[in-house]
């Protein structure tokens, strides 16, 4: 009998032991977290037209210009640039463009900003940007809000096979058409 307590409490102290040495070490949630925007927006409406997978980046008292630089390539939101995956061919603007993952690449400007759509995959930042890569650019209206948003957000809206893609920073909005 003592013998069977005895490997009891060894087995029990070794499974004691050996959980502590394996256990997982999580993260911390990241600043700018990952989120997602699809058209159509709901949920239950599996037949997508488009979908953007992108990091929110907040303000935090900074200026957008300092976050987005104007005129300079922008990686379209935190860490990995962000990914938009077209389900069917569409039209991005005023250009064609075939159902396919692309990197979605902005140039800030005042007055309007330069969306860009890149055979680029994986890319983390904007700092390897290639020209050469480039699918689509197009030029995206840009208006000024009353509300300030102080996290990037992307978000779609529209009717049947032709949406709208809203991004928005600060009191900043970019609007580019996609249409199926």
């Amino acid at each position: 009998m003592k013998k069977a307590v005895f490997t009891i409490a060894i087995f029990t102290i070794a499974l004691i032991s050996s959980s502590e040495v394996t256990a997982q070490e999580f993260p911390k949630m990241d600043v700018s977290p990952m989120d997602a925007a699809s058209y159509p927006s709901n949920w239950r409406e599996a037949d997508k037209l488009v979908k953007v997978i992108y990091s929110r980046p907040q303000l935090k008292g900074r200026s957008l210009d300092k976050l987005a630089p104007n005129g300079k390539v922008w990686r379209t939101g935190a860490n990995e640039a962000a990914e938009i995956t077209f389900y069917k061919n569409v039209m991005f603007g005023d250009k064609r463009v075939k159902a396919g993952t692309y990197t979605l690449f902005t140039i800030p400007k005042y007055g309007n900003w330069t969306v860009i759509l890149s055979n680029q995959k994986n890319v983390w930042g904007s700092y390897f940007y290639d020209k050469k890569e480039d699918v689509a650019r197009v030029e995206a209206a840009v208006s000024q809000a009353k509300n300030s948003l102080e996290a990037f957000s992307i978000v779609f809206d529209g009717e049947d096979e032709e949406a709208m893609m809203h991004l928005g920073w600060g009191k900043t909005r970019v609007s580019v058409p996609v249409k199926g």
